[in-house]
């Protein structure tokens, strides 16, 4: 696998959780949740293919190449089977990569996913790629988070840095693009209800009242199967906003048994 940047922590051994962000971000969304998680859990944060360290990684682009990619790059660093949980568009991803290989998932936590329904923010989510200064990386944040909770300026400057790299503007754009198939009027791509459906691991969703960036479903728009979580007042970014929530699922998610 070319360009995968993965963080790995926690012991060396064990069946691993597997991180993966959303659009836009990187691996380090998810350091509020890993600094809670027990020092017996192997964790692996990925940059999805098209960000962060893995801005020129092969699979940029859609959903879809990025979890074809992802899995192949677990294969590669010879991780037979591991735990996944995605955050938006690593949502979507973590779902796509358990319908592809449902036999290496143990358990799929999905926070906030993408491809649930066409629903989408495009605007919001256009100019955040497009986003490159304090302010207005701020503005696009501030806008998908709850009110009243400010991001951390080491956040804001982390995404300034991020945001100064060559070519990353341009690799935002190729997976804006690839998220609206029919264009942002039509909204975003949907996953496959029998697919999902269909998943045998256990499933847990997790997802705040006030998201303005993917609207917080009644629980009849999922399947049945899965283990529903709606946290009231809270916005998207919740591995930020809520970090202590999300690591209560992941502990029903790790001990959790098909």
């Amino acid at each position: 696998m070319s360009g995968l940047h993965i963080e790995f922590s926690g012991p060396e051994d064990g069946i691993p959780l597997v991180l993966l962000h959303g659009f836009g971000g990187d691996g380090s969304a998810w350091d509020p949740v890993k600094a809670g998680l027990p020092d017996s859990v192997r964790v692996m944060a990925v940059d999805l293919p098209g960000h962060g360290g893995s801005l020129n990684a092969e699979g940029r682009g859609g959903a879809g190449r990025m979890a074809k990619a992802i899995l192949a790059g677990l294969d590669a660093a010879g991780i037979p089977e591991f735990h996944l949980a995605g955050h938006s568009m690593g949502g979507a991803v973590s779902a796509l990569m358990a319908m592809r290989a449902p036999e290496r998932v143990k358990s799929l936590t999905l926070v906030a996913p993408g491809g649930m329904a066409k629903a989408i923010n495009a605007d919001l989510l256009a100019r955040y790629a497009r986003a490159t200064t304090e302010a207005e990386i701020r503005a696009c944040l501030d806008e998908m988070s709850a009110p009243g909770f400010v991001t951390s300026q080491a956040v804001i400057d982390h995404f300034v840095a991020a945001r100064s790299k060559p070519g990353q503007r341009e690799a935002l754009d190729e997976t804006y693009q690839a998220m609206f198939p029919n264009g942002p009027d039509e909204g975003q791509g949907v996953l496959p209800a029998d697919a999902l459906s269909g998943l045998e691991m256990p499933v847990f969703v997790i997802w705040g009242t006030q998201d303005k960036v993917l609207p917080c479903p009644p629980p009849s728009a999922l399947p049945a199967s899965f283990a529903f979580s709606v946290l009231p007042e809270l916005g998207h970014m919740l591995p930020e906003e809520s970090p202590d929530a999300i690591i209560r699922v992941l502990g029903q998610a790790l001990t959790s048994e098909a």
